[in-house]
C-alpha cells in the first residue's frame, strides 16, 4: 500500500557512493516537504535499507522497530585498514588464514560481545567525534561498548574471502567484526562489501530506490505500517476529539502500546497503556 502524504514511512534503498543525508534529501524533494528523517544510518560505500519518516512522521522514529539488523558482508583477508573497511589505507598486511580456523572462530562472534569501535566511527570523545580525531591524525582510545550479534550465515568462503549474513542488534559496527575476526585466526580483515538487507520488520525488496524517487515515485507507506506489529484501536467521534486533546481512552486492544486511528483508518496517536486506558504520547491529530 503506498501513499502520497507528507507524513509517511519510505522505505529507501540507499546505493554505494551516497550518504544516509542525500539519500534522505532525496526522499524530501519527491514528495516536496522539508522534513525527513531516517531511523540508523549507513556509510557511503555501503548500500541496502534506509527506513525514513517524513512529516510529522519524525516524531515516530523513537517507536520505530529496528532490530534485529540483518547485513550481507563481504569481508576480505589479509590486510587491516585503518577505516576498517574498504576505503582506507592498509595499516596492516599477514598471511591468509586456513579456512578452517575461520569457520572455527565464527561462533566467538555471536552472542553478547566487547567490541572496540572503529577508529574512524561518529563515536564522541570529550565532545569530539572519532573520525575527526582520527583524520587529524590522533586517534581516539574509544573504550569497548557491549553489543549483541544474534547469527553468522556463512554463504561463501575462498581461501580471501568470505561473504555472510550477519544479524544484529542496533550499535553493532560489522567492520569491527571483519577486523577482530582476521585478528582472532592470525590475520588481518577488513569489511570488501556492505549492504543492509532488514531493519526489524522492514526488508529491502519493499524499497524505493533514487531513480524511482527523481522520476516522483516515492513509494511513501501510512505511518500506521511505521510501528510494524502493534495493536490498533479504532476510535469513535468523542474518543477522537478526546485524543486530539491529549486525553486518555479506554483500552479495548491487547498490548501495552496502541496506533490510535479514526474510522477512516487515518492515525491520530501513539499511546501507552496505563491500567485500562491509552495515554497518548504522541499526537498526530490536530484539535
Amino acid at each position: 500500500m503506498s501513499t502520497t502524504s507528507t507524513d509517511a514511512l519510505v522505505l529507501v534503498d540507499k546505493p554505494a557512493g551516497v550518504t544516509s543525508f542525500d539519500a534522505v534529501r532525496a526522499v524530501t524533494r519527491a514528495i516536496g516537504i522539508r522534513k525527513a528523517g531516517h531511523t540508523g544510518t549507513l556509510d557511503p560505500f555501503a548500500t541496502g535499507l534506509l527506513v525514513v519518516l517524513t512529516g510529522a512522521g519524525t516524531r515516530l522514529i523513537r517507536f520505530v522497530p529496528g532490530e534485529p539488523k540483518v547485513y550481507l558482508a563481504t569481508i576480505r583477508f589479509g590486510e587491516e585498514r585503518d577505516t576498517d573497511d574498504r576505503t582506507g589505507t592498509v595499516s596492516h598486511e599477514a598471511a591468509l588464514p586456513e579456512r578452517a580456523a575461520v569457520m572455527a572462530a565464527v561462533p566467538c562472534f555471536v552472542g553478547t560481545l566487547s567490541q572496540v569501535p572503529p577508529d574512524y566511527s561518529a563515536k564522541k570523545v570529550e565532545g569530539r567525534r572519532a573520525y575527526a580525531m582520527a583524520r587529524g591524525g590522533a586517534p581516539a582510545d574509544l573504550a569497548p561498548v557491549s553489543v549483541r550479534v544474534d547469527a553468522w550465515d556463512v554463504v561463501s568462503l575462498s581461501s580471501d574471502a568470505m561473504v555472510a549474513r550477519i544479524a544484529c542488534g542496533g550499535g553493532t559496527y560489522i567492520r569491527a567484526l571483519a577486523r577482530d575476526l582476521g585478528r582472532a585466526v592470525g590475520s588481518a580483515a577488513h569489511l570488501a562489501e556492505l549492504r543492509r538487507e532488514r531493519c526489524g520488520p522492514f526488508h529491502v525488496d519493499q524499497a524505493t530506490t533514487l531513480e524511482r524517487l527523481r522520476e516522483g515515485d516515492t513509494g511513501g507507506r501510512p505511518l500506521t505500517e511505521a510501528l510494524g506489529d502493534v495493536a490498533r484501536e479504532v476510535l469513535g467521534p468523542e474518543e477522537t476529539a478526546r485524543v486530539t486533546h491529549g486525553m486518555t481512552v479506554v483500552a479495548r486492544a491487547a498490548g501495552e502500546r496502541a496506533l490510535l486511528v479514526d474510522g477512516d483508518g487515518h492515525l491520530l496517536a501513539v499511546a501507552h497503556r496505563a491500567d485500562d486506558r491509552w495515554q497518548p504520547d504522541v499526537v498526530l491529530a490536530h484539535a
